[in-house]
C-alpha cells in the first residue's frame, strides 16, 4: 500500500471564480494524485498546502534547539521544533513525495523553501561527520520517490534550453531531494504560461497526459 505525501506550493488556489487564476501546478498535482488513487490503494494520504499555509521560517532560537541534545532541550525548545518534528514525521512515513510548485523569480516560492528548511535537519534527515572528508553530509532516509510538478511563465529551462542557466527551481529541488530520502525523481512541467498562446496550451495538455501516465507507471 502506498503512503503519499503531497505538498502544494503555489500561492494560488487550485480552483478560482476566474479559471485564468487557477494554479497550474496544483491542477497537475491533482491530476497525478487522482489517477494514482483511482488505480491503487493509498494507505495514508498526507496533504499540505504550504503556499497558502506556510510553515514558519527558521530563526536563531530554532537553530539553537536543533543543536541541543534531545534530552537537554527545554520545553520552549521542544515547542520551537514541534512543527519541524511533525513535518519530518510525515516525510518519514511517505513512500512517494509529490511536490507541485510554480517557478517564482526563477526559483522556488519562499513558502516551499521554508518547508525544506524545516525538514532538512541534522540527525533527523541527514548526518554530519567530518571523518568523511570534504563530503561530511549523508542522507539518513532512503527508498522514496519524488514526483515534481512545475509550472513557469517562460520556457526553455530544460538541459540545453535557452534559459537553462536561469533555472534555479528544479535543480535546487533535485539537490535537496536526496535529503528527503528520494532515490528517484520524476519531473513534469508546463511552460509558456505568460505567453497564453498555442504553445502554452500544448505544453499544458502534454503535462496532464504525462502526469496521468506517470501515476499509472508508479502504481
Amino acid at each position: 500500500m502506498t503512503q503519499l505525501l503531497h505538498i502544494d506550493a503555489s500561492i494560488r488556489k487550485r480552483r478560482n471564480d476566474n479559471p485564468n487564476h487557477d494554479s497550474i501546478s496544483k491542477r497537475l498535482a491533482h491530476c497525478f494524485v487522482s489517477t494514482l488513487k483511482e488505480n491503487t490503494s493509498i494507505h495514508n494520504y498526507m496533504y499540505r498546502d504550504v503556499g497558502i499555509n506556510p510553515p514558519p521560517f527558521t530563526d536563531q532560537d530554532w537553530l539553537g534547539a536543533v543543536f541541543t541534545k534531545k534530552e537537554n532541550r527545554t520545553e520552549e525548545q521542544k515547542n520551537k521544533l514541534a512543527v519541524s518534528d511533525k513535518l519530518i514525521d510525515e516525510l518519514i512515513q511517505a513512500d512517494i513525495v509529490v511536490i507541485s510548485t510554480p517557478m517564482y523569480n526563477y526559483g522556488m516560492p519562499a513558502q516551499l523553501k521554508a518547508w525544506f528548511d524545516q525538514i532538512v535537519r541534522i540527525n533527523e534527515t541527514f548526518s554530519f561527520d567530518l571523518a568523511r572528508g570534504d563530503f561530511p553530509l549523508e542522507p539518513i532516509l532512503s527508498g522514496k520517490t519524488l514526483v515534481l510538478l512545475t509550472s513557469c511563465g517562460e520556457f526553455g529551462f530544460e538541459a540545453g534550453g535557452v534559459r537553462e542557466s536561469m533555472n534555479h527551481l528544479a535543480p535546487h529541488i533535485r539537490t535537496l531531494s536526496k535529503y528527503l530520502g528520494c532515490e528517484q525523481v520524476f519531473e513534469i512541467g508546463s511552460e509558456y504560461q505568460e505567453f497564453a498562446d498555442f504553445r502554452h496550451q500544448s505544453s499544458l495538455e502534454s503535462a496532464f497526459v504525462k502526469s496521468r501516465e506517470l501515476a499509472l507507471k508508479l502504481v
